[in-house]
């Protein structure tokens, strides 16, 4: 893109949905079990999203091209092609005139709901509008390309309805525009009943092919009922790993653990023979456009199965995980681990994604807050596992291989993961004069600052008394030596220990 931004592109903030008070929006996955003609229309349906996306896309881009072209040949600015807008009422006007002269829309067009090309209209304005804050600067993260078109085996099958006939018709069916009355996997009873008493109603739903199955999500608007923690007084600090993906400690001096099942490691073996299989037959090229075999298809599929079941397990074993702990302590205290910088380590990576603790962290958000505690993030910097949960000193260097604490000042002796999670629960105790942390009234999200005296940077370890011998996996001394500091949160923990 050369030039300025486009005129038309700057349009005003517009305030998005708010619930009703006393209401709120939660989201609902069901499965569906569509028949042979719902498959084909669903298959048609999200088929039209993305004919209709690319044709966004396409038409933003040419004025791009047309410019740029231009500027080459030395056209002044007045004289050169207009901006195309990427706004979705002007590409909605764009695509209602495109439909009826363009002979490729022009013959099946009709067979869709318009619902589905909203949908594609939607999401390429939406994509050049992150394009737009990206180069400005105002976008979080890396710098975004330009939107680019969707292939048909790599884009995800999706089509969003937000107006026409959206219900439930019973117990085990759903009702929606042009494609009728689909099946579901499971009984809904309880969602049909809280639509019939007024507690809830349907804002729009969005389906979709995922994991080898389709998906109706159904985002709705529901009144706002917390179930209050069965221990409101009592927090707990918890302390994420790979090889234990949970350990709790809290205020009562209560250690508990959570295994961690290595979905993915326990697959291997069988995902290794699958892609072996997979290598071995005939598979797409972009370069040479090389269709792939159907025994590739075939064997691809096998081998995506074995994906989707090791994506499912994970998915409910963190959801049996997380749903316990906020409906038992009303106030929660987890670290902010620095994800992205782990999975760098080589040795540790495929383990650390498949523990999956950034979507631990955001189950624990939102389940804490249904409940009615208050979450406090502690700072990323707080050496939590090398702070003496009793008395408070800080050890120069604890590496991983060492699993077990152990203080020279006080003689303590503890799990490390079980140590670390006293300490975060002490947290709590420091900061209960910010948020409620009474059951029944939702506190916000707190950030803990890092304790005074933690650096950012590994510090070196101490010798130990009457031998020159260093600590495991320490570091020769440099200069002079660095001496254990106390806490400020000493007086809680010894509260709480």
């Amino acid at each position: 893109m050369s030039g300025v931004e486009p005129a038309g592109s700057e349009k005003k903030k517009r305030r998005g949905f708010e619930a009703r008070p006393g209401f709120h929006v939660v989201g609902h996955r069901l499965a569906l079990d569509p028949n042979a003609s719902a498959l084909q229309a669903l298959a048609s349906h999200c088929g039209a999203a993305r004919v209709a996306y690319n044709w966004a896309v396409r038409h933003v881009l040419a004025s791009w091209s047309q410019r740029a072209a231009e500027e080459t040949y030395g056209v002044p600015e007045a004289e050169r092609v207009p901006w195309r807008s990427w706004s979705l009422p002007s590409l909605r006007k764009a695509f209602n005139d495109a439909k009826h002269t363009d002979p490729f829309l022009r013959e099946w067009w009709a067979q869709n709901s318009k619902e589905a090309y909203n949908t594609g209209l939607a999401n390429a304005a939406a994509a050049f509008d992150n394009y737009a804050k990206s180069r400005r600067g105002e976008r979080k993260g890396a710098r975004m390309g330009r939107p680019r078109f969707k292939p048909k085996r790599k884009s995800r099958p999706a089509c969003k309805f937000t107006t026409g006939t959206i219900r439930l018709d019973d117990r085990r069916h759903i009702v929606l525009p042009r494609l009728g009355r689909i099946r579901l996997h499971e009984d809904v009873q309880p969602l049909v009943d809280a639509i019939t008493e007024g507690g809830m109603r349907i804002l729009s739903v969005t389906v979709r092919f995922e994991r080898g199955r389709w998906f109706a999500v159904l985002q709705t608007e529901e009144r706002h009922t917390i179930t209050p923690a069965t221990r409101p007084g009592t927090a707990v600090g918890i302390d994420l790993g790979v090889k234990t993906l949970l350990v709790t400690a809290d205020s009562a001096g209560e250690v508990r653990e959570v295994a961690n099942p290595k979905h993915f490691d326990q697959a291997l073996t069988q995902l290794r023979k699958a892609s072996r299989t997979v290598s071995r037959r005939r598979g797409p090229d972009r370069r040479t456009g090389q269709a792939p075999s159907h025994r590739w298809e075939k064997a691809n599929a096998v081998r995506n199965r074995v994906h989707h079941r090791v994506a499912n397990l994970r998915e409910n074993h963190l959801h049996q995980a997380t749903a316990r702990i906020p409906a038992e302590y009303g106030t929660v205290v987890v670290e902010d681990l620095n994800v992205k910088g782990m999975v760098r380590n080589r040795r540790l990576s495929r383990r650390i994604s498949d523990a999956a603790f950034g979507e631990l962290r955001r189950q624990l958000t939102y389940k804490t807050q249904r409940h009615g505690g208050r979450l406090i993030v502690a700072d990323r910097w707080m050496p939590s596992s090398k702070t003496c949960s009793r008395c408070g000193v800080v050890i120069a260097k604890l590496p991983l291989g060492v699993r077990v604490f152990e203080c020279d000042a006080c003689g303590l002796v503890l799990d490390r993961d079980a140590n670390a999670g006293h300490n975060l629960a002490a947290l709590a105790a420091a900061n209960r004069e910010t948020g409620t942390g009474v059951a029944g009234d939702p506190g916000p999200t707190l950030v803990v600052p890092k304790p005074r005296g933690a650096k950012q940077k590994t510090r070196t370890a101490r010798t130990r008394k009457g031998t020159g011998m260093r600590a495991a996996g320490a570091t020769p001394c440099q200069g002079t030596e660095t001496r254990d500091r106390r806490q400020d949160t000493r007086r809680e923990q010894l509260a709480l220990w």
